[in-house]
């Protein structure tokens, strides 16, 4: 689990199922991970020529390092096993299930992929994006602790949870912290990672560096993304900036040496710092060094 929450998932970006060109293009986009989609971006006369398209597309590969996740239909919907059976033979790294609402349905999922023959390390991802999530919360996100769980990265769908709270999208998001900062806090207290919703306003530049930088703050992960123009700026925004990671290196430096073993507090730079702040280095050390493999390799 450790390693899985280390990789980078600054950016995250949906490409349209139906989309031929679309998904050949996907290659070269500098994203950290494309969510090949079957659901929301396909209409229901296309979903399987969709299906075959994604499938055919992940096993072609030719994505580079960039984790591959397939967005299936919902459990619920006439497409939805039949999507799994496809993507588990696909063999991406993951794959997506919607409208994840109790642990019942963590359960279905996870059953649905062991049915379907997925091999040990295609991982489960969430989409959180209800009402009746969020009162569900708690114990949605410890099927994680479970042996054995595939569960790994939740994504928020914010547009859907704007839709059945009946709120706005405003600006700040007001509307809808609630439900991020809920859905945040079961996530890190059970060792998921976790993705901000889709910003949708895409020739509003300053509004969607905004709610990046809202997102970062929070704690997000990284944030899914509706169109390529969007990676570059959301790379840069969920990336450590050069000086932090400097400071990170120091800290773990620090509390290596032989003679600071076993102390709670040093001063580095001037600064004090803890061993908690030693532990928040060697996260944002691991995540600059993942970051620069990716960027290398792309």
């Amino acid at each position: 689990m450790a390693e899985l929450a280390a990789r980078p998932r600054r950016s995250v970006l949906y490409m349209p199922g139906s989309n031929a060109r679309a998904l050949e293009k996907a290659r070269d986009i500098p994203a950290d991970a494309l969510i090949l989609d079957l659901e929301d971006a396909v209409a229901p006369d296309a979903k399987e020529e969709a299906r075959a398209q994604v499938c055919a597309a992940a096993k072609q590969g030719g994505y580079g390092k960039r984790e591959i996740v397939i967005r299936v239909n919902g459990l619920d919907t006439p497409w939805g096993l039949a999507d799994i059976a496809a993507a588990v033979a696909a063999g991406p790294h993951a794959i997506l299930v919607p409208k994840i609402n109790s642990a019942a349905d963590v359960e279905r999922a996870e059953e649905a992929l062991t049915d379907a023959g997925a091999r040990s390390g295609i991982q489960l991802w969430c989409m959180i994006e209800t009402p009746l999530a969020m009162l569900n919360i708690q114990a949605i996100a410890a099927k994680a602790r479970e042996p054995g769980s595939r569960m790994s990265v939740w994504v928020m769908g914010t547009n859907d949870i704007a839709k059945e709270l009946r709120a706005a999208h405003t600006p700040d998001r007001v509307p809808m912290l609630a439900s991020l900062g809920l859905a945040l806090i079961a996530a890190r207290a059970y060792g998921l990672v976790i993705l901000d919703g889709v910003y949708n306003d895409i020739k509003n530049e300053d509004g969607f560096a905004d709610i990046c930088e809202q997102g970062r703050d929070m704690g997000f992960d990284g944030k899914t993304l509706i169109h390529p123009s969007q990676v570059g700026p959301c790379n840069d925004i969920f990336s450590p900036d050069p000086e932090t990671v400097a400071f990170a290196r120091k800290t773990i430096e620090a509390f290596e040496l032989p003679e600071n073993r076993g102390k709670g507090v040093l001063k580095v730079d001037g600064k004090m710092v803890e061993i908690l702040h030693a532990e928040i280095a060697r996260r944002t050390v691991a995540i600059a060094d993942a970051i620069a493999e990716l960027e290398t390799a792309s």
